[in-house]
């Protein structure tokens, strides 16, 4: 599935109590070469957690105009970006809607590259979608939990 030209990105999200200690986990994958990262949040919620991994995940990309196909068991993620949820989020300047600023800056990193989500079922088969959830649950048991500003000092809870 994987080919030279295209970056596939697996993440999770987690979160012990929603809201509480939280952490993401992504896998990078192009080619043979696999790149993992993870970290925790003292407060946050899962669907915070679910779209940090996919920020985190292109946050780390050095080149621009990659084509992207990013595996996740959020449907929360999944369905705003398939079905346009976020272009008419972004529209209404998220009115009743919560996490705009990290929708905000997924939207500016997405703007560089060509991203396709596919949804796949949690804690099932998809081997790299399983050691997301280890790296995400790892992260959020973690100690030395970093601060979600958006969450914890953002309002937008």
């Amino acid at each position: 599935m994987t080919t030279t030209n295209q970056l596939v990105i697996y993440t999770d999200g987690s979160s012990r109590g929603n809201p509480g200690a939280g952490g993401y986990g992504a896998i990078l994958q192009w080619g043979a070469v696999k790149k993992e990262l993870s970290k925790g949040y003292r407060r946050t919620t899962n669907n915070r957690m679910e779209l940090m991994a996919v920020i985190a995940a292109l946050e780390n990309l050095k080149k621009p105009a990659l084509n992207i196909t990013v595996y996740s068991d959020s449907q929360y993620v999944v369905k705003a970006v398939q079905l346009g949820w976020l272009k008419k989020w972004i529209l209404t300047n998220f009115k009743g809607k919560k996490n705009s600023d990290l929708w905000l800056r997924y939207a500016g990193l997405a703007s560089a590259h060509h991203i396709q989500f596919v949804w796949v079922k949690g804690h099932a088969d998809n081997v790299n979608n399983n050691r997301c959830d280890i790296l995400a649950t790892t992260a959020a048991d973690g100690k030395d939990l970093d601060i979600d500003e958006g969450y914890e000092y953002g309002g937008d809870q």
